[in-house]
């Protein structure tokens, strides 16, 4: 019996009153397989109970990791916008590609009809074309 695979969520901030980011700590019983934070100090430790991660937040790094969102919010929200506009002109790309592909794979199906339609047409002309060689005279 194959079992599916589940990953630990990623922590993400609350956002206060103000706008600004801030802890706080989900629900363990929700995320059965733990929590990664994404604060630099080990991206692939996983978090696992409540207590442990609430150690964590109070790390040096992780409060300037917060402190870091709250500075650059201005920033993220243009990186934000640029990355949408990339994933809008990718998925033009993408349309344009599978239509190329869809027209190509369409010729190749016509033209392997064509040569499958000459192979047979010559082969019908060859054996209606046969000579006995024993009965020359």
């Amino acid at each position: 019996m194959t079992e599916l695979v589940t990953e630990p969520d990623i922590y993400c901030p609350s956002i206060d009153e103000n706008g600004n980011y801030m802890d706080r700590i989900p629900s363990f019983h929700i995320m059965k397989k733990g929590v990664l934070c994404p604060c630099g100090s080990r991206k692939d430790k996983v978090y696992e109970t409540h207590s442990v991660f609430s150690a964590h937040t109070k790390t040096k790094v992780h409060q300037k990791w917060l402190s870091t969102l709250n500075m650059n919010k201005a920033n993220y929200y243009v990186e934000n916008e640029s990355l949408k506009n990339t994933i809008y002109n990718q998925r033009l790309i993408i349309a344009k590609l599978e239509r190329d592909l869809n027209n190509r794979i369409m010729t190749i199906d016509y033209l392997t009809q064509q040569l499958n339609k000459n192979t047979n047409t010559n082969n019908t002309n060859n054996t209606n074309n046969t000579i006995n060689l024993l009965e020359f005279d």
